[in-house]
C-alpha cells in the first residue's frame, strides 16, 4: 500500500479490536484550514483596526455628541456550538432602545424570528450613518481577536432568535460566526430568513480559504452599495 491510506483498519485497544473509518488526509486538511483561518483572522483584524485607527476617535466623538450613553453596544449572541458571547458594535441607537422591541416588532422588515427595521426610529442621526456605512461593525474585530468570531462566517443571532431555528437551521452553529458571509454579499436584509439560512449552510459546505477570500473581496463593493444595510 503506497501513500497515506484511509484509516479503515482494525486497531487494538485494551477492550479489543476497534474498526475505525477516519480519512487522515481529510482530517489534516481540516485542522490546517482551522489553524490558517485563525491566523488570518487575527492578522486581518489587527491590520483593519490599524487602518481605521484615525477614524475611530472621530466615530467615538460623534457618538458622544449625538446622544447620551455608552460608546459600545454590547449584546449576548449565540456562537459556535450554541455558546453565547458578548457581541460588540458602536452604539447606533438611543439608550434603552431594546425596551421597545415588542412594540415595534410588527413593523419588522425581515420575515422569520429576526427583527430589523428599515427606518428604525430608535436609531440616532450618527447611528443611521454608521449602519449604512457598516462602520458600526468595526468593534466586532475585537470579537475576532478574542476568538468569538471570524472575519468570514454566518452572522451570530440573538438567543431568542436561535430558539426558533428549525433542526436543519441549527447546523449554522457548527462553525464560528463571522462579520461577513454569503448573506452580506447577496443583499443582507433584502434576503428572506429561509434563504439567509440556506446561504449560511452553503458557506459551511463550501468553506475554504479561497471561498473566504472571495467573500471578503465581494464584501467591499457590497458595503459601498449599502444594499440591505439597515
Amino acid at each position: 500500500m503506497s501513500g497515506i491510506p484511509k484509516l479503515k483498519e482494525i486497531m487494538q485497544t485494551s477492550e479489543g479490536p476497534v474498526i475505525t473509518n477516519v480519512d487522515i488526509p481529510e482530517v489534516c486538511d481540516r485542522v490546517s484550514f482551522v489553524v490558517l483561518k485563525r491566523i488570518f483572522d487575527v492578522v486581518a483584524a489587527i491590520v483593519i483596526l490599524l487602518l481605521f485607527l484615525p477614524v475611530i476617535p472621530v466615530i467615538i466623538l460623534l457618538i458622544k455628541l449625538d446622544s447620551p450613553g455608552h460608546i459600545l453596544f454590547k449584546q449576548k449572541r449565540v456562537g459556535k456550538n450554541g455558546k453565547t458571547f458578548d457581541f460588540y458594535k458602536f452604539r447606533s441607537m438611543f439608550t434603552g432602545a431594546e425596551n421597545v422591541v415588542g412594540v415595534l416588532r410588527p413593523l419588522s422588515g425581515v420575515d422569520g424570528p429576526i427583527f430589523k427595521l428599515k427606518e428604525d426610529p430608535r436609531a440616532t442621526k450618527v447611528g443611521r450613518f454608521l449602519r449604512r456605512s457598516s462602520l458600526d461593525e468595526l468593534p466586532q474585530l475585537l470579537n475576532v481577536i478574542k476568538g468569538d468570531m471570524s472575519i468570514v462566517g454566518p452572522r451570530p443571532n440573538l438567543p431568542s432568535e436561535v430558539a426558533h431555528y428549525l433542526p436543519w437551521q441549527r447546523k449554522r452553529l457548527d462553525v464560528i460566526p463571522g462579520i461577513t458571509c454569503f448573506w452580506q454579499i447577496s443583499g443582507r436584509s433584502h434576503i428572506g430568513f429561509q434563504e439567509w439560512m440556506r446561504l449560511d449552510l452553503e458557506y459551511i459546505r463550501k468553506r475554504s480559504l479561497l471561498t473566504d477570500m472571495m467573500i471578503i473581496i465581494k464584501t467591499i463593493p457590497a458595503v459601498i452599495a449599502r444594499k440591505g444595510a439597515y
